[in-house]
Formats: structure tokens, C-alpha cells, sequence
């Protein structure tokens, strides 16, 4: 992040000189995808499994984006496959999944990244954009959740799923959509993790408060200053999500399963966050912020 704009995108050499409490060669011989990889969180996570040594797949909609995701990783020295695709689509997922398998024999970590939001009344949302949030960021974690877990049974090979979802536990008015795709996949995770035990298959969960990333950029400035409205009165940043991520994929976490873990400065316990700004309804007093 840059010092003059604090939704800046950190530049891939800036997250690799970035310290990690975690050790070089951690996930040495490893495969990891990342799906939504090219994004401010999904390249801080491929970044930092990268440094530890993984071989990083990653797939998003925009095949600009992940040729340039490709490039920096390889300025890096991080092996990486890439494919333009939806995780809304379970053909596309099957036909991704099956060609990490032709082409490394295994993945050890899926990381389910891929999202999409917008805010926006619950009274104005269309049954398309409705449509659009549920399938990215539910539908498209279970189909690539079953498809991965398919084949690590298949194959008699453990597996690790670490979902990036949001902080749930508390109303947010403007997302309604996210927060019923969120929820959705935090208790699937949990049942996943129950089931898929016998198959040696951890199921975890990463809720990530607000992150300092180009995407807040598209909110309202009537919903700033409530971005560090935390008890550590700041913003995450997304090398914070990428540790979080590790530690789960890690030996770290070997006896960890059907968590979600908030990675959010304690705004799951006090604060609040109003995307399209306070309502004057909700003021509890004068010169309370709008």
C-alpha cells in the first residue's frame, strides 16, 4: 500500500519482502489453488504459498488479469498454471480440476477465494444480481469443495479446503446477498469437515474483516469511516488473510477442522459497519456519524 492512498494494491515484490513467522520451504513439493488468485487477497495468499515453496494454481474470469498474475509470480520464481474460468460453471470447475491432476498428480490445498459483492438495499436487489452473489460465493465454493474432494478419495490422497468467507455472526445491512452466501458456506465447511474426516479431508474457514484493497474503493465515502470501526481501530491488511491461510494449510493446523477463524481486528465481537452509510434511523446521537 502505498502512504497517499490506503486502498492501494500491494505490488507482488512488496509482498514477497513482507516478513512471515512461517519457515522457507514450508510447502515445498505442494500444489495449492487459489481460485480468484489475481485479486489484491488471492495474490497475497499465492505470494506468500509461493515464497514457502507450493506451486500455486489459480483461476478467475479475467484471463488479462491472470496472464499478469502469471508474470509476477514467475518475476518471483513461482511456478504457476492458470485458467480463465467461472467457479459458477461445475463443468468448467470439473474440467480445471481434472487438469490439475493430469498435470501435478495431486493438490494438497484448495483455497476458495473467488467472490464477488455489491452494495446495495435488499429492496433494490434484482433476482440477477441476487443470482450472481449466491452462485459465486456459495455455489462456487461447493462445486469446487465436492470436485476436489472427489477426487482426493478417488486418488486415497488427504486434502485441505480453507474458504475465505466474511464476518456473519452480525448484521450488515447493504450486503444481504453476501451475508446469506457467507453464512451459507460457513455451515456447510462445518458439516464438510464432520463428513469428509474419514477421508483425511480438513475443512476450515477464513473470515477476513475489512482489508485494505482497491475493492473498497467502489463503496461510498459515507461508509469509511466505519472500515476501522474495530477495537484495533485499523484496517487489515491482505497479508494478514494470506497468514491466516497458511497457518491453517500448514502442520500448524493438523488437528484443526470445522473452524472459522475471523481475521478482523475484533469486529465480530464490537463495532459496526454500514456500506452504504448510517441510516438516520440507526443515529443514536447528534453528530453521530452518517
Amino acid at each position: 500500500m502505498s502512504d497517499t492512498d490506503p486502498y492501494a494494491a500491494r505490488t507482488p515484490e512488496a509482498l514477497a519482502a513482507l516478513p512471515t513467522v512461517f519457515r522457507e520451504g514450508l510447502f515445498e513439493g505442494q500444489v495449492v489453488l487459489v481460485t480468484g488468485g489475481a485479486g489484491g487477497i488471492g495474490l497475497a495468499i499465492s505470494v506468500l504459498f509461493g515464497r514457502l515453496g507450493a506451486t500455486l494454481v489459480a483461476c478467475g474470469r479475467n484471463a488479462e488479469h491472470l496472464a499478469e498474475y502469471e508474470a509476477a509470480l514467475g518475476r518471483l520464481g513461482i511456478p504457476c498454471f492458470t485458467r480463465a474460468m467461472t467457479v459458477r460453471d461445475p463443468a468448467q470447475v470439473s474440467a480445471l480440476l481434472d487438469a490439475v491432476w493430469e498435470r501435478y498428480g495431486r493438490l494438497d490445498v484448495l483455497i476458495n477465494n473467488a467472490g464477488g459483492q455489491f452494495a446495495l438495499p435488499a429492496t433494490e436487489i434484482t433476482p440477477k444480481g441476487w443470482h450472481a452473489v449466491v452462485e459465486t460465493n456459495l455455489y462456487g465454493s461447493w462445486f469446487m469443495m465436492q470436485g476436489a474432494a472427489q477426487r482426493w478419495q478417488a486418488h486415497d490422497q488427504p486434502g485441505c479446503v480453507v474458504n475465505i468467507t466474511a464476518v456473519v455472526n452480525r448484521a450488515t445491512p447493504g450486503i444481504a446477498h453476501t451475508k446469506a452466501a457467507r453464512a451459507g458456506t460457513e455451515a456447510l465447511a462445518q458439516t464438510l469437515a464432520v463428513e469428509w474426516a474419514p477421508l483425511r479431508i480438513r475443512v476450515n474457514c477464513v473470515e477476513p474483516g475489512i482489508i485494505a484493497s482497491p475493492g473498497l474503493k467502489h463503496y461510498p465515502p459515507s461508509a469509511r469511516p466505519y472500515f476501522d470501526h474495530n477495537p484495533m481501530r485499523r484496517l487489515g491488511d491482505v497479508h494478514d488473510i494470506a497468514e491466516a491461510c497458511a497457518y491453517l494449510a500448514a502442520p500448524s493446523a493438523r488437528f484443526v477442522t470445522g473452524v472459522v477463524l475471523p481475521v478482523d481486528g475484533g469486529s465480530h465481537v464490537w463495532g459496526e459497519y454500514w456500506p452504504l452509510g448510517k441510516p438516520a434511523y440507526f443515529r443514536t446521537e447528534e453528530g453521530d456519524t452518517p
